[in-house]
């Protein structure tokens, strides 16, 4: 299966359940501790100044809503046009408004040194040629610029432990989306250790690649819940500098 292939059936997935997913999002993050938590975790490996700041995977925009509100100047980027309408659509309500552009996360078509910041939140794991990705970003970063991404080890026992037989169509659904020749295309999809996330960074070139866990994020998850399909999980910040 070629990787515009594999991509292309991930897309679909995402297009389809983009109303599905933001939902859940912006209901976890009107809970005003929710919120505020996950504001910490990225202005704790932001940079204090304002700073030009690119969110790959996007999605519909949660996270690039949330670093701009922390006064930098955010761009976000995502192959799914369902996934960008929403992002699009909460813009009107933003005093400092990202602008949200259809882009592949493994290949961005900005120059080289655009952005001080590349913020990536579930995006590493569902990544197709992660060390193509990886090249792409430190490409894109100024010198001293800083990578914090946001992902876990969501699938250590495979994607096909999901059940199918007892799933949900949004759950078939997805493992029809990340099939084995997909998932053949994805090698951090069933990581059983974040550090090999991190191990594929420091391969790539960055430097000062730091792995911290977020116990307040897992806390909060198992008082208000998680999404559909998944279990409350420790979650992980990778951060990196060129």
């Amino acid at each position: 299966m070629s990787a515009d292939t594999a991509q292309s059936g991930i897309t679909a997935y995402w297009d389809k359940y983009a109303d599905v997913y933001d939902t859940h999002q912006v209901d976890r993050q009107r809970q005003p501790e929710v919120r505020a938590a996950w504001q910490r975790v990225w202005s704790q490996a932001l940079p204090s100044e304002p700073a030009t700041v690119l969110d790959v995977g996007t999605g519909s925009g949660n996270v690039a809503l949330l670093v701009a509100e922390l006064g930098h100047r955010v761009t976000g980027i995502d192959l799914s046009a369902g996934m960008l309408g929403e992002a699009k659509r909460k813009t009107t309500d933003s005093a400092n408004p990202p602008t949200f552009l259809f882009g592949d996360a493994v290949a961005p078509a900005f120059d080289d040194a655009s952005f001080d910041v590349i913020t990536a939140r579930y995006v590493l794991w569902t990544v197709r040629d992660p060390e193509l990705a990886l090249a792409n970003w430190r490409r894109l970063l100024r010198p001293g610029g800083r990578l914090i991404a946001v992902d876990s080890t969501w699938y250590p026992d495979g994607v096909a432990a999901t059940g199918v037989d007892t799933a949900t169509d949004r759950e078939r659904d997805f493992r029809s989306a990340y099939t084995d020749e997909v998932l053949e295309r994805l090698p951090l999809a069933e990581s059983t250790d974040i550090h090999q996330s991190a191990d594929r960074l420091r391969q790539a070139g960055f430097d000062n690649v730091t792995v911290d866990e977020l116990p307040e994020i897992l806390e909060l998850d198992r008082r208000h819940g998680v999404a559909p399909g998944h279990r409350p999980q420790m979650q992980y910040r990778i951060t990196a500098t060129v």
